[in-house]
């Protein structure tokens, strides 16, 4: 037999109280008597009682939840920045709910609507990339919406980013300086702010190093370990000894199967990957990276987003947080 869900007319009935007087301690109200009060907490422990999170968001406007959308929860360098959010989520007693994308703009569609219809107050949007159609329904949600790691090319969605385009110069400067002539650069589309960003600091970096730039040396891909390992062949075949690999699952692909080639990194090839995270150390050799701060971009955000859901005074709503180039053994 199912037992039906326990309402506040039953905690009210057991302890002997009124509705309202469930209500005021369940919220924290301090014009409770206290013995009155330990009455009702003694109720709602006898009948284990759970206030309905989206009852009591429909009375007082707020659920204190917020929705995080990630394009995939295995990805060290998401579940990272994830760690940032949830850590400040808890601090503001705000609760998280993930839900896993896979980067499929008709799944994100259902994940927003999901979200926006159960009245979170907030979101975080994580993503490879931005499409069109997300980014209109997040600039008109009225939710408030924060992105990380992802830039909206018309800065209308506030965001919290590294410079890509000061990254990508001083990547690529340091393939550069090692006496590497073709360096190829691979990235997400080309589509994505942050990836012209990445497009435009390498440019400048080859211009400085009186290198040519060749459209054949940049490589948009899906960030995948099976697409980097897929690259190698094509990087050997035009001559490449070194490439910047705006993702480290990526980076590691290609590393890994350079060295199943016998190619010896980091004297007969040189790689940077993009944002440091932990599986940059795992590898052998370990990998020189932009060292992206993933936690305090994920805490940094949810910051924000308080800021927004609350109605604080905002400076800026576009920020950009210092990263640096860690110096390992994938480079000379």
């Amino acid at each position: 037999m199912v037992e039906s869900t326990t309402t506040i007319y039953d905690v009210a009935r057991v302890a002997g109280v009124s509705m309202a007087t469930v209500s005021r301690v369940v919220n924290g109200n301090a014009n409770v008597k206290e013995k009155t009060r330990q009455k009702v907490l003694d109720a709602i422990a006898e009948l284990d009682y759970r206030p309905n999170a989206v009852a009591r968001g429909l009375a007082s406007k707020r659920t204190t939840t917020v929705g995080v959308i990630l394009p995939t929860i295995t990805s060290t360098y998401f579940a990272a920045i994830t760690r940032g959010v949830d850590d400040v989520a808890s601090m503001y007693k705000y609760n998280m709910i993930l839900a896993n994308s896979d980067n499929d703009v008709e799944k994100e569609e259902k994940v927003l609507e999901t979200f926006l219809s159960k009245q979170v107050d907030g979101i975080v949007y994580m993503g490879s990339s931005l499409d069109e159609k997300i980014r209109t329904s997040l600039k008109n949600a009225r939710t408030p919406v924060v992105l990380v790691g992802t830039i909206d090319g018309d800065k209308e969605i506030p965001s919290v980013n590294i410079d890509y385009h000061l990254s990508a110069y001083q990547a690529t400067a340091k393939l550069a300086k090692s006496g590497n002539k073709k360096i190829a650069y691979v990235m997400g589309s080309l589509k994505d702010a942050e990836n012209i960003e990445r497009m435009v600091g390498y440019q400048e970096a080859l211009i400085e190093a009186n290198l040519g730039f060749d459209e054949e040396l940049v490589f948009e891909g899906n960030y995948s370990y099976n697409q980097g390992k897929d690259l190698a062949e094509r990087l050997l075949a035009k001559g490449v000894t070194g490439a910047v690999v705006a993702h480290d699952t990526a980076a590691v692909g290609l590393l890994s199967a350079l060295m199943e080639k016998g190619i010896k990194i980091p004297e007969d090839f040189e790689i940077i990957a993009g944002a440091n995270s932990p599986i940059t150390e795992y590898t052998y050799p370990t990998m020189t990276s932009v060292n992206q701060p993933l936690y305090d971009l994920g805490a940094v955000s949810m910051r924000l987003l308080t800021k927004l859901m609350l109605k604080e005074e905002i400076e800026e709503t576009q920020l950009i947080l210092d990263h640096e180039i860690i110096t390992r053994h994938s480079t000379k």
